[in-house]
């Protein structure tokens, strides 16, 4: 009888691939680690518990068959393994390298809970497809017959991404639509180099275009063509735009020069590393190069931020956070790789007023204390009599958050309905708007997200507009008929 692979949980102890030291990885965007060598990933793999519930599978948006890809894993059987982790997601890759998996699959694993350290399952997802793009595994999209029906995706997010391939898949013409310049969302210009490097998005985009999707990109749906010329284009349309409108913060001051939003900043770090001219960058507006910087936020855009700005050479970088550590809403990884790197992180402490009126000087908050639970179940942040304190900043960067723009008015589509947020309203059954033929998926429907619900939205939303697309079919083989 063959020897069980898997259960060494006791004997091996939970390990990630190796980080680059803080002062060297700080000196460029490249990704942090390194991946795992063979012999590291299936030791790793063999230490999960292969247990009956698996509750890394339950708490993973798109429910990867986990446990079944570990063991292939362990025994090295790489190609299987890969091939069974792309039955669930169009990204293991990327979501191997930028889900937080200790607050999804990782913090679940029953080993992890029982003390022994749980396995380290994103390292080890990120490693199997790395291997299969090295290995010519990742094969073209199979591309079904061709139906005569298009549709049309507005947003070359994830969750657009998602759903076009899919539907390609399925024999339809599909063209997708985009505002940016370069396909992705926020893989590409939201999230740095040092999390995720751009040609791990790219080659996904290039697999699309070969299979015969077609890219629109630097479109703007109301100034390039109404929402309705669109819909006369396509047989259905899918709206998965993202949420883009920054939150802002009330307080004197917020509006002096040096105080910019966290997405136009990482925009244009991005945009740098792609080797573009960033004009921001020469007049210094959006560049933390020899400035004091403050971050005001507590989310994984906010870790972002504070890490790009390190890489810039900023001459000292601090984060405001008005809840404490154990309550920061982000990756505590994020957290603890940023502190690693050298950010000062002021907890308890609320925003009041920006310095300065011909550029921002410094920022004013006061020191909080954490009072009774709000309405959201954590507890609210109150202020400390008498704790004003000043921080000296040239450069303010806003990280609070995203909301959704006001699409029935940039769409020029006064039926779209929406929610008292701003989102967009769907029939949950079927993930159509309150037009028909119109879809809806992702952050523009379920408010600002991860990128692996963003995949999950755009496989299932792909489901139901090929369910409508095939009433199509039939009506018009029954009128040719």
């Amino acid at each position: 009888m063959a020897k069980n692979p898997m259960l060494k949980f006791v004997t091996d102890a939970q390990s990630y691939p190796e980080k680059r030291a803080a002062d060297e990885r700080t000196q460029d965007f490249a990704e942090i680690a390194a991946n795992f060598a063979e012999e590291k990933a299936r030791e790793q793999a063999a230490r999960c518990s292969q247990c009956g519930v698996p509750y890394c599978s339950v708490h993973c948006p798109v429910h990867n068959h986990i446990p079944d890809w570990l063991k292939l894993t362990a025994e090295g059987r790489l190609r299987e393994a890969y091939e069974l982790s792309n039955m669930t997601s169009t990204m293991p890759e990327i979501c191997g390298r930028i889900c937080p998996q200790d607050r999804l699959c990782e913090g679940n694993c029953v080993i992890e809970t029982a003390g022994h350290g749980a396995v380290t399952i994103g390292a080890v997802e990120k490693y199997i497809t790395d291997t299969a793009w090295e290995q010519g595994w990742v094969e073209p999209v199979q591309v079904g017959a061709a139906t005569g029906l298009s549709v049309g995706v507005i947003g070359a997010g994830p969750a657009g991404l998602t759903a076009a391939e899919y539907l390609r898949r399925e024999g339809h013409e599909v063209h997708v639509y985009d505002r940016y310049d370069r396909a992705g969302g926020l893989l590409v210009y939201g999230i740095p180099g040092f999390k995720l490097e751009k040609e791990v998005v790219g080659r996904r985009v290039e697999r699309l275009v070969q299979a015969g999707i077609h890219f629109h990109l630097g479109f703007e749906v109301g100034r390039d063509a109404t929402f309705a010329e669109l819909r006369e284009r396509h047989t259905a349309v899918l709206i998965a735009t993202g949420v883009y409108k920054a939150r802002d913060i009330k307080m004197p001051g917020v509006g002096a020069p040096g105080i910019v939003k966290a997405l136009d900043y990482l925009t244009a770090s991005n945009r740098a590393g792609y080797g573009d001219a960033v004009p921001e960058h020469e007049d210094g507006s959006l560049l933390a190069t020899g400035k004091d910087v403050i971050v005001i936020g507590g989310g994984d855009t906010a870790m972002d931020c504070v890490r790009t700005a390190l890489r810039q050479g900023a001459k000292s970088i601090r984060c405001l956070y008005r809840r404490d550590r154990d309550n920061m809403p982000g990756s505590p990884r994020e957290v603890q790789n940023a502190e690693d790197e050298g950010v000062e992180f002021v907890w308890l402490s609320g925003p009041i007023a920006c310095e300065g009126t011909e550029h921002v000087t410094g920022v004013i908050y006061n020191r909080m204390r954490l009072g009774q639970p709000d309405a959201s179940g954590r507890r609210a942040p109150e202020p400390e009599p008498d704790s004003e304190t000043h921080a000296p900043a040239d450069l303010v960067i806003k990280a609070l958050g995203f909301d959704a723009e006001d699409l029935p008015a940039m769409f020029r589509e006064p039926s779209l309905a929406v929610t008292r947020w701003g989102t967009l309203r769907v029939d949950h059954r079927t993930m159509m708007t309150s037009i028909d033929g119109v879809f809806a998926a992702g952050d523009i429907v379920r408010g600002a997200s991860l990128v692996v619900w963003a995949i999950r939205d755009g496989t299932d939303v792909a489901g139901h507009m090929q369910a409508y697309l095939k009433t199509k079919v039939a009506r018009k083989e029954g009128v040719t008929a």
